[in-house]
């Protein structure tokens, strides 16, 4: 696929491909919506502080974790067009009882629901994978996740001054958060009715079982188990970074670790119930996939989208210390990191398409990550300002491009769990983003970059030892397997009940 075919919008592929990327920018321009008004939320409430802001910033990407998961369940159930339109329509609820709240309760709770709008993005992945062959899907979910993602960087532009300039008055705030839940509640409805699951004579082809992924052996069920653990994890480590501030009592704490172990015992139940079966009656051979496929684009989620966040919520005041620079230069050189991603996710997409084999793109970016990372970690004010700023555009390029050969590979790993398997290596990614920056709580900025150089370089292990270069990886068609094949049919026919019995009942209307 040419670049210039993305601007061809009559194009009904690439249509379907607009409206997603727009869906994605949406969620995550309501997500993101308070940190561009933190300051203003303080100055016109008499009672919230810099510490109730660090607490909800917390809050907000909390549930985001489990959500990511349970969307991809969803999704392969249900498909994307249902599910993308059903989550920005719900996640319209709690935007505006945050941007109304006049209380801590309600707002912690408000925001905490909020954080659920996070798992849009993997809803994403899915539907482009639908609309789109293996040869040209890396492109294709780079341009998604890259475009949509700036979508966290047009609220840090645009809220402040829909908040001060269009609204004014000190109430701007809350109008400016309760304008994205319009946009959520809007472009749901719009998405809905604009957008299909699949191409004509294409059939959504659904996950066997839900509540679970589905894997091909007992080994890769345990491996499952293993990889399912830190998520709930990481749920514990935000609770008690929340009591640690004060804004949650010892009580209240372990209830949180009691819900945690509950749901977690409940989901390894899951795992068991929907595989055992499974396992049991046999998996046919065309029909197997390697979990440790999962496993190794796991660990480049959680060592390249997870060393983003974290990035992002230090690199400002790391180069305003470190340089003795404004707040707003320092802002401004910080942007960059974030700003490159319109163009490195695309690229990586492109570079996975076009270099022949998969696999070793997604090893020379994880070099490329290590290296980066390991360079900013040298970093001091004895640097010319300009070679700092080269060398961490040059490492977000790295960063992001391998965020796009991430994703260029998920579809590929099992096409009828794509939503699970993208949904894990999401939850990964913000796995890796509250593991690092509680880490940066602990040591300084340049033996943090080195810890994330680390865990780029045990990313880059696990790629080597574990992924494998993807079956189609370059065709026209996505693999697929006999039980694939079947249940296609079982779908058309069933589509085809429908409309036969449908067009019976107007008849007999008519004929009335």
């Amino acid at each position: 696929m040419k670049v210039s075919a993305i601007f061809k919008f009559k194009n009904e592929q690439m249509k379907v491909l607009h409206l997603t990327w727009l869906a994605f920018f949406i969620s995550f321009f309501t997500w993101f919506n308070m940190a561009p008004l933190a300051t203003t939320m303080i100055e016109t409430s008499d009672w919230m502080t810099g510490e109730h802001i660090a607490a909800l910033g917390i809050m907000n990407v909390a549930l985001t974790i489990p959500a990511r998961i349970v969307i991809g369940m969803l999704l392969d159930r249900f498909g994307p067009r249902v599910v993308y339109s059903g989550l920005l329509i719900v996640m319209s609820i709690p935007t505006f009882m945050f941007a109304f709240g006049d209380s801590w309760t309600q707002m912690m709770i408000s925001r905490l629901l909020l954080s659920s709008i996070g798992a849009g993005f993997v809803v994403g992945i899915r539907m482009v994978s639908e609309w789109f062959p293996p040869k040209d899907v890396g492109f294709a979910e780079g341009i998604y996740g890259g475009w949509g993602n700036f979508g966290s960087a047009a609220a840090a532009m645009l809220l402040p001054w829909f908040a001060l300039t269009m609204f004014g008055g000190e109430e701007g705030w809350r109008y400016a958060v309760a304008l994205t839940g319009v946009f959520c509640l809007v472009y749901g409805v719009i998405y809905y009715l604009a957008v299909r699951d699949t191409p004509k004579g294409k059939t959504f082809i659904k996950s066997k079982k839900a509540g679970a992924m589905e894997v091909s052996t007992w080994k890769d069920m345990i491996w499952l188990i293993i990889w399912t653990i830190p998520l709930g994890g990481a749920l514990a480590v935000l609770a008690w970074r929340v009591a640690s501030m004060g804004f949650i009592s010892t009580s209240i704490l372990y209830l949180t670790y009691t819900v945690i172990g509950i749901t977690m015992v409940y989901q390894l139940y899951k795992i068991l119930a929907v595989n055992v079966p499974i396992l049991k009656k046999g998996v046919p051979d065309d029909d197997k996939y390697s979990f440790k496929n999962v496993a190794a684009l796991n660990s480049t989620y959680f060592a390249n989208f997870g060393a983003e966040l974290a990035i992002i919520s230090m690199l400002p005041m790391f180069f305003q210390l470190t340089f003795s620079l404004t707040p707003t230069s320092a802002g401004l050189i910080a942007a960059s990191f974030a700003f490159i991603n319109l163009v490195a996710r695309p690229l990586g997409g492109v570079l996975s398409d076009r270099m022949g084999s998969r696999k070793k793109v997604m090893l020379i970016y994880m070099v490329g990550i290590t290296i980066g990372l390991a360079m900013m970690g040298f970093i001091d004010s004895g640097w010319p300002l300009i070679l700092a700023i080269v060398v961490t555009v040059l490492t977000s390029v790295f960063v992001q491009g391998a965020e796009g050969a991430t994703f260029a590979m998920i579809p590929m790993v099992k096409k009828r769990i794509t939503g699970q398997v993208a949904g894990m290596a999401g939850a990964y990614g913000n796995v890796g983003a509250t593991l690092y920056l509680t880490l940066y709580t602990l040591v300084t900025p340049q033996t943090f970059f080195f810890v994330l150089a680390g865990g780029a370089l045990l990313s880059f292990l696990a790629c080597y030892f574990w992924l494998d270069e993807p079956e189609n990886a370059f065709s026209n068609d996505y693999y697929e397997s006999s039980v694939d094949r079947a249940q296609a049919e079982s779908e058309s026919t069933n589509e085809l009940k429908k409309v036969a019995s449908a067009s019976m009942v107007n008849y007999s209307t008519k004929t009335k």
